[in-house]
């Protein structure tokens, strides 16, 4: 039997087992969305890192950016883990646990409407959270999917079904704890997946100054500090992926779940040390997919003018570079780093609908079996929902990250870090920020503007307004008393 198909088996075996060990131990919605509010440090650490790193990674973004940007993607790996990582967990890590005690929170949602008293907030932040949570989850599903299809020479929708079967599985069945459990299984499988996909693939291109050199004479822009597209589409890619952690639902639902402040710095390390592993090693062989694929040696990859497709460039190079042993350790790596953060993603969302937006604005007096009832039945929903729109495949990987992570990191920047760290800002302040920086980011987006530029500014215009705002705004009640 292919051994593929026994890891396979071994790993669906494995989720099915930690799912219903979750089930068992899962008594309240509480425990569901936070685990008990109890997670230590290196589960917490693990979930972050493959909550933050997935196939999207491995598949969309380093065919696409090693392929255009070479090297100098590795700037993106590093910012990451030093600004998306670090530098979260020290800023908003330290300060979340307290605040969320504070204003009695549990959810993002909940933490905005407490801090500036304002239901509309509560509301938007939940439609936007569910909205622009599904395209992510789509592209989630699609790198896997397109990983699968190399592999086993299945139909795609095949893929899209099979994996959107078992996030739900474990998912419906335990929540939190079940994804808790199962990450720092995932994260270890990624650790020593990616250090031997790093090897192999120097060995395969002859050592990295051979690389190097190969890359040199494609084009000697490739081995630069800013590659061939130049300073701002790679700043706007470094500053899209490292400032939206900062406020992203799925990664601030760590800090609501871990145990105490105490835990803090030992994740934090863990982290770091983690995503710096990932996400170079993801960015290095990126890079290499120009040395090793090409229209005549791998032809799926390549459309009939001979461009690269660039979804496909990754599962090809994996496939055709390195030998079939090693591919089964590569198809644990994508499945480890998918499966996570497509749990993060259907946890965040169907909690924004059951506490933010049911609890909060349909039915307050909701018990909390039927939450816990409505969260299971929104993630099954919430995943039916990504895979069809995984399925339609409108656009390529990086297009649909882009505007999701621009999107919700242009909404909830502005209001949750100065609603974390300022009282002198105001619910005008926050709404306007909020909304403001989600209207940047989109029109930009429409106008022609590539994702991750469109979702820079919007960003930062996020951040800009909700303190301009609420100046005036004191201003103006100062004035009137």
């Amino acid at each position: 039997m292919d051994l593929r198909i026994i890891v396979l088996a071994l790993y669906a075996l494995m989720i099915i087992i930690i799912g219903i060990r979750g089930y068992r131990s899962t008594k309240s919605f509480n425990d569901f969305y936070l685990g008990g509010g109890n997670v230590g440090p290196w589960m917490t650490a693990f979930s972050y890192g493959t909550a933050y790193f997935s196939a999207v990674l491995f598949i969309g973004f380093a065919g696409n950016i090693g392929w255009n940007f070479g090297f100098s993607g590795l700037w993106i790996a590093l910012v990451n883990a030093l600004v998306g990582v670090l530098l979260v967990w020290w800023v908003v890590g330290r300060k979340l646990k307290d605040a969320a005690r504070e204003y009695g929170a549990s959810t993002l949602p909940e933490f905005l409407q407490n801090r500036y008293r304002s239901p509309e907030l509560k509301l938007l932040s939940s439609m936007v959270i569910f909205v622009f949570m599904i395209p992510y989850t789509a592209a989630v599903f699609m790198g896997l999917s397109y990983l699968f299809t190399s592999n086993f020479q299945i139909e795609y929708w095949h893929a899209l079904v099979f994996m959107g079967f078992f996030t739900a599985l474990y998912m419906v069945l335990g929540g939190y704890k079940s994804m808790a459990m199962i990450d720092t299984i995932f994260g270890v499988i990624m650790a020593v997946s990616v250090v031997i996909l790093f090897v192999s693939t120097s060995r395969a291109g002859g050592g990295i100054p051979n690389i190097a050199a190969n890359l040199a004479n494609i084009d000697p822009a490739l081995v630069r500090v800013v590659g061939p597209p130049g300073w701002w589409p790679l700043l706007s890619l470094v500053l899209l992926t490292s400032m939206a952690p900062f406020a992203m639902p799925q990664l601030m639902q760590k800090f609501f779940a871990i145990r105490d402040k105490a835990t803090i710095k030992r994740g934090m390390v863990a982290s770091t040390l983690f995503a710096l592993l990932i996400g170079g090693v993801a960015y290095f062989v990126g890079a290499t997919s120009r040395v090793f694929l090409n229209p005549e040696s791998s032809p799926a990859a390549f459309n009939l003018q001979g461009e690269p497709i660039f979804d496909i460039l990754m599962p090809e190079l994996l496939v055709s570079v390195l030998p079939v042993s090693l591919n089964v350790i590569i198809l644990m790596l994508m499945l480890s780093a998918s499966m996570s953060t497509l749990a993060a993603l259907v946890l965040v969302s169907s909690s924004t609908f059951a506490k933010d937006f049911y609890q909060g604005f349909i039915n307050k007096n909701a018990s909390d079996k039927q939450l816990t009832m409505l969260m299971r039945v929104m993630s099954t929903l919430f995943i039916v929902l990504s895979v069809w729109l995984a399925f339609m495949n409108l656009d390529s990987i990086v297009a649909i990250l882009g505007i999701s992570w621009g999107a919700l990191g242009s909404f909830f920047l502005g209001p949750f870090i100065w609603g974390l760290y300022s009282k002198k800002v105001r619910r005008s302040g926050a709404i306007a920020s909020g909304m403001g920086g989600l209207f940047v980011c989109l029109v930009l987006y429409m106008a022609g503007i590539p994702s991750p530029q469109a979702g820079t500014i919007g960003m930062f215009t996020s951040l800009a307004l909700n303190p301009i705002v609420s100046y005036f705004r004191n201003k103006s009640l100062s004035v009137r008393g």
